[in-house]
């Protein structure tokens, strides 16, 4: 592991990733509103959003998606907010992560709407069903994998052996979900080789090939800033 991606959530959470990877080698950062905190969007939130992503440091939108199983927020401000960041990803040519859960009916038309030119979709610690795995495809998002991979209850290997190669992304989404053996210990970006393990053994091949396959689709998505190392 060379190369950390900081995940904003909030403003406030958006502003320290931009603060710690600033001019610091080895770490990116990424700003946007969480959907548990999508009551902050607003044309305000928008424009200092969108003035954090202009630091070189900056490699994202997001996280954004929707949560319709904890409901911090109403869905429609969910969608709002949502939308908009979908929309502001487009405007600046930066890859957009997407939290997903419970709304595969939203997200997946959220996703298609974005034809035909959409920006790069990263669907973070994937575990959608059918809809939003076909909308995915169809605008050539990234499927990024977690350690829920290595849980004993994930019911959907065969997404792993599905993914196309130059879509398929690993991560950790540290502090959560650590990966076998760590369940229980708080996440961290290191425990990524777990998931990658993993991945290998579902797709059929060495852990080093999958890596350096993998470790090219995220400079394919996030650009030659997180080539430098920590």
């Amino acid at each position: 592991m060379s190369h950390v991606v900081v995940i904003g959530e909030s403003l406030q959470g958006s502003a320290r990733a931009a603060t710690l990877t600033r001019g610091t080698s080895g770490l990116s950062a990424t700003a946007g509103i969480h959907p548990h905190e999508a009551r902050e969007w607003s044309d305000a939130a928008r424009d200092h959003v969108r003035a954090l992503l202009a630091a070189p440091e900056m490699v994202a939108v997001g996280e954004t998606g929707l949560d319709y199983h904890y409901m911090h927020a109403p869905r429609e401000i969910q969608r709002s907010a949502f939308a908009a960041q979908l929309a502001l990803a487009a405007e600046l040519g930066k890859p957009v992560i997407v939290h997903a859960r419970q709304a595969d009916a939203d997200i997946a038309a959220l996703l298609r709407s974005l034809q035909p030119r959409p920006p790069a979709v990263v669907l973070h610690s994937f575990s959608s069903g059918d809809a939003v795995w076909d909308a995915g495809l169809a605008i050539n998002a990234y499927f990024s994998f977690s350690g829920m991979i290595t849980f004993k209850n994930w019911t959907l290997q065969h997404r792993i052996s599905e993914c196309p190669a130059d879509r398929l992304l690993l991560e950790t989404d540290a502090p959560y979900l650590a990966p076998v053996p760590h369940r229980g210990r708080r996440n961290e970006p290191g425990f990524v080789r777990e998931v990658a393990v993993r991945a290998a053994e579902l797709r059929g091949e060495s852990v080093a090939s999958l890596v350096q396959r993998t470790a090219e689709n995220a400079h394919r998505c996030f650009g030659s800033r997180i080539d430098s190392t920590l």
